[in-house]
């Protein structure tokens, strides 16, 4: 520390310690102010000036050391000086006090706070930086959290000092004015609760109703300057047009419509969008084939033959489709119109926040949902185009099994592929540029799913980067680098699995011009508004995570919000999103990883369980994996989970539903699990973290106990 910081630092403690050594706090009350308000009137009387001085200078000091006591000083304001000079007073005193706060906070505690608990104040800083003053003005005249806390926690945002000082007292000015005004009938009130008299009533409840009326007004405001040159048609033909039948899509509309709401939703291609026809249904329908083909091979295991399996890939790919088409009703025209969803097929174009045009008829409503999802991103690699490429939008479109399949991608699709296709035969070879396949799960998981693809004999080529594609004769080849070096990688075919990217930049929405950000996904805030309030984005087109599931629960809050949030907005609870790979093992989690809570500074305790000890998981011959879960040091309180092993998709839900609803292990320790059950795995979890959280004194005690009954 400096020694500039030390002299404040003292200067700070000689004050606190003064303020209670001397009792200060006992003069700040409502029964001295009435019992000296007499002595106090003749010295303001006396000398204006010099009290008016000396008040705003205690004013000052108690606001900027967030002492107790400044209630009581707007009333002293009030009652000694009326309602003009009282409020003038009070109102820059506690500005001053707050903006010396503020600057107190930022020259002693910001650079410690933010590198210890930075994480934690990610969201007041993105709000601070998205919207600067506006954000304050809302937290002044909305207070969630108490002044003193404001003037502490904003010293630790980048918000210029001159900005805090004005939009604090702007902000704080109404109710200010309140309690300065309760103070003027001061000698009528014996006690805070006298606040409370029919003569205040009225000013209290407009306080308390002004934080209701300050935000619609802000967001009123917000709305005029986003809408400025645009004009609302006067009557709407719809409660809610909705563009994309994917999952976001899908839901959305379905909701309002069981709220009966007038809803359209228009689809350019597919009904179902990318899970039901290239995505979540047919890759899980090849992965049950690939399944079955690998026991086959490991039949012995089980005291049953081997074989090598017989593979028949156009009926495989047959199956897929037939998978598709017997789910397929469940997302269809017929299935939406009977639920009172007026379905258009069609390409959409958005010609204002109200009207989208279809098929040359424009229809108008009064919120749009844009559930446009993402395609494939494909890379421009040199010489892609000439050697062709698959991606997951075509791969099942294939009729004979490649001999040699190269895999570009080591996440989710591309590892449930990889494995998928080296089952059913294709000699596969995987390649990443990150340091591990699934690289947004923790190492060892990582670790587990390589091991298990190496065994199976998959080629794995991480940290590898592709240079480019070539046709040498006809062969095709890919040339990459790997550690320094060329490494020349043949194949037959290509699936490239790097990601999606969001179409966010189509045609169809490029009159509302709507930022996007880097990763290509539309800006939109935590109640799913874009730019426009009446618009909403749901899915992948907005992220930030790319899965059905994710779409699905986002669509339940912007169907809502845009059909009610003219009475309550809700924000999106992403606390206990869940997401499963399903590979062999399959990966499953909620919450932190390891890797994040470490990324993020937070605190956690480990507590890992192998399923290779599972009585069920041994009887099956899946005995291997783990569950691990993180917790807050010293709680059961659940901060994330990881399940690696058959069926983890399902096993994690228990820990899904204790998260979302903040139960903690020892609930899950005290419910009986069905004996032998693969989930009992989450139970003996929960008996690791109980033993290491025994209880040792009591025990002692309690062994002393025993001891005394037993003589």
């Amino acid at each position: 520390m400096s020694r500039s910081h030390s002299f404040i630092v003292l200067a700070i403690l000689a004050v606190v310690v003064a303020f209670f050594a001397f009792d200060v706090g006992h003069t700040l009350t409502l029964a001295n102010l009435k019992s000296q308000q007499a002595a106090l009137d003749a010295l303001v009387a006396a000398r204006p000036i010099l009290s008016a001085l000396v008040f705003g200078l205690i004013y000052v000091a108690v606001a900027a050391l967030s002492l107790p006591g400044a209630v009581i000083l707007t009333l002293a304001g009030g009652a000694l000086f009326g309602l003009g000079w009282g409020l003038l007073l009070v109102s820059f005193a506690s500005s001053v006090g707050a903006t010396l706060a503020f600057l107190i906070s930022r020259t002693l505690l910001r650079d410690a706070v933010l590198r210890r608990f930075g994480s934690n104040l990610r969201a007041i800083n993105d709000g601070v930086e998205k919207d600067g003053a506006f954000y304050l003005f809302g937290l002044r005249l909305v207070p969630v959290f108490p002044f003193f806390v404001i003037n502490l926690v904003m010293g630790l945002t980048p918000i210029k000092a001159p900005t805090f000082y004005w939009v604090s007292q702007l902000g704080m000015l109404p109710g200010t004015a309140v309690f300065v005004n309760a103070g003027t009938q001061l000698a009528g009130i014996e006690s805070l609760a006298g606040l409370l008299s029919p003569g205040l009533l009225l000013s209290f409840a407009l306080l308390g109703v002004f934080p209701i009326i300050a935000k619609k007004g802000l967001a009123m405001l917000s709305a005029r300057k986003v809408y400025q040159g645009l004009s609302a048609p006067k009557s709407f033909d719809q409660d809610m047009i909705v563009i994309g039948a994917g999952s976001g899509g899908l839901v959305s509309a379905y909701i309002a419509a069981a709220v009966k709401a007038q809803v359209t939703l228009i689809e350019r291609h597919a009904m179902g969008g990318d899970c039901l026809n290239t995505g979540c249904v047919p890759s899980k329908a090849l992965i049950k084939s690939a399944r079955v083909a690998q026991s086959i091979r490991e039949a012995d295991k089980f005291g049953i033959q081997a074989q090598h399996p017989q593979i028949d890939f156009a009926a495989v790919m047959d199956r897929v489709h037939e998978v598709i088409a017997k789910i397929e009703p469940h997302d269809s025209v017929e299935r939406y119109t009977e639920l009172g969803v007026n379905v258009v097929i069609g390409e959409a174009r958005v010609i204002d926040p109200w009207t989208v045009e279809v098929n040359g008829r424009r229809i108008t409503a009064r919120n749009l949902v844009i559930a446009t999802g993402a395609r494939p991103f494909v890379p421009p690699i040199p010489g892609l185009d000439s050697v062709g490429y698959y991606t997951s939008d075509n791969i099942w479109d294939l009729r004979e099994q490649p001999k040699r399949l190269l895999v570009l991608g080591g996440g989710p699709i591309g590892c449930e592929l990889t494995q998928a296709f080296h089952r059913l035969g294709s000699a596969v070879t995987q390649v990443d540029l990150a340091p591990r396949i699934m690289p947004r799960e923790d190492a060892d998981v990582a670790a587990l799913v390589a091991e298990r693809f190496a065994a199976e004999g998959v080629i794995t080529h991480t940290s590898t980067k592709p240079l480019r594609f070539e046709m040498d004769g006809d062969q095709r080849v890919l040339i990459a680098e790997k550690d320094g070096r060329e490494l020349r990688i043949e194949f037959d075919a290509v699936l490239v699995a790097v990601g999606r990217r969001a179409n966010s930049e189509s045609d169809a929405l490029a009159a509302l011009d709507l930022p996007v950000r880097a990763n290509g996904t539309l800006e939109a805030n935590e109640y799913l508004q874009v730019k426009y309030p009446n618009v909403f984005a749901v899915g992948d087109v907005v992220g930030p995570y790319q899965f059905t599931h994710a779409a699905a629960h986002m669509a339940w809050y912007a169907a809502v919000n845009a059909l009610f949030g003219t009475f309550k907005l809700f924000k999106v609870d992403w606390s206990a999103l869940s997401w499963a790979t399903f590979t062999d093992p399959e990966v499953a989690r909620v919450g932190l990883s390891e890797d994040e809570a470490i990324a993020q500074g937070i605190a956690y305790e480990k507590t890992q369980y192998g399923i290779d000890d599972l009585d069920r998981a041994i009887a099956d011959g899946t005995d291997y994996g783990f569950v691990k879960v993180l917790t807050v040091p010293g709680k059961d309180k659940i901060l994330g989970v990881t399940l690696v092993g058959a069926h983890a998709g399902e096993l994690l839900q228990e820990f899904v539903l204790a998260k979302r609803w903040k139960l903690g292990l020892n609930k899950i320790l005290g419910t009986t699990h069905a004996y032998p059950s693969m989930v009992e795995a989450n139970k003996y979890a929960a008996g690791e973290w109980k033993r290491a959280h025994v209880p040792t004194r009591v025990l002692q005690w309690v062994a002393k106990y025993h001891a005394w009954r037993r003589n």
